[in-house]
């Protein structure tokens, strides 16, 4: 029924609309059919189901808790924003600086690519208690867990973006006697600027998470305090909205990212991407 319901819309999208009713249709209408579905399916499972609250809440009690919960949750987000905030911008500049290096020296990237590759093996919540150790209970146990979250896929990416770059770009440039630092200023580094953007993407989205983590170690405020307040309380319901929060704050650093990439990459804002 889900699948018919779904293929009834496309096929009355195909006929109404020309190519361009045709894009949003992949790109916006069928995903957020496919959500409303399974919110639908959710409200009807708990409620023909009797499931308790303290179990499984409905979408519609979540939403109102939400609404209910706006203030509360508001302050609470401004604190893991700030952590993100942060954390993000200390991740870029530290990752676009060994980039920039590993680009330059070769033996250097040999020696240190496999290390960065392997750091990911290693989960950064059993990270987290050795954090609050050495760095103690307030703010920078968080910042860190978010640098170290957002470190590796900005470093990788800008990295490899540096090194797909043309080489007789790069040739063209010394002709005229670039040096090194014109080099990567002119060529290199503004070549690159996409893949950043693709890292700084999925930094983003990683950014939120890891200023949550660090707040359900060792914090008395944040969403990730508030999570666990509730959680320990048995309140699903606001448990469910606190996620909610996270997922809206992790689309917020989303359009950040989007946003300064329209502004950096002017030459991409007539491509169709998304």
């Amino acid at each position: 029924m889900v699948f018919v319901f779904i293929w009834n819309i496309i096929e009355i999208i195909k006929y109404t609309g020309g190519d361009k009713i045709k894009d949003y249709q992949k790109e916006i209408i069928l995903p957020t059919c496919v959500i409303f579905i399974l919110i639908l399916l959710w409200e009807g499972f708990v409620h023909l189901a009797n499931i308790p609250l303290y179990v499984l809440p409905a979408p519609s009690r979540v939403i109102m808790t939400f609404l209910q919960e706006f203030p509360i949750l508001y302050d609470h987000a401004l604190i893991t924003l700030w952590e993100t905030f942060v954390g993000i911008i200390i991740a870029t500049v530290l990752a676009i600086l060994l980039a920039i290096v590993m680009d330059a020296f070769n033996l250097f990237r040999m020696a240190i690519y496999p290390i960065l590759v392997v750091s990911q093996t290693v989960p950064i919540i059993i990270l987290a208690p050795l954090f609050i150790i050495y760095l103690g209970f307030g703010m920078a146990p968080k910042i860190l867990t978010v640098v170290l979250m957002c470190f590796f896929p900005i470093t990788i990416s800008f990295a490899d973006g540096m090194a797909q770059i043309d080489n007789n770009q790069i040739n063209l440039v010394r002709s005229f006697g670039a040096k090194w630092y014109q080099v990567y200023s002119i060529v290199k580094i503004p070549g690159a600027m996409i893949s950043l953007f693709s890292g700084l993407r999925v930094a983003a989205t990683y950014s939120v998470t890891g200023a949550v983590v660090g707040e359900w170690l060792s914090s008395n405020k944040g969403l990730g305090y508030y999570m666990l307040r509730a959680k320990n309380g048995f309140m699903m319901d606001k448990v469910f909205a606190c996620i909610l929060a996270i997922v809206f704050l992790s689309l917020f650093m989303n359009g950040i990212v989007k946003l300064f990439e329209y502004l950096f990459l002017p030459h991409m804002r007539n491509q169709k991407k998304y």
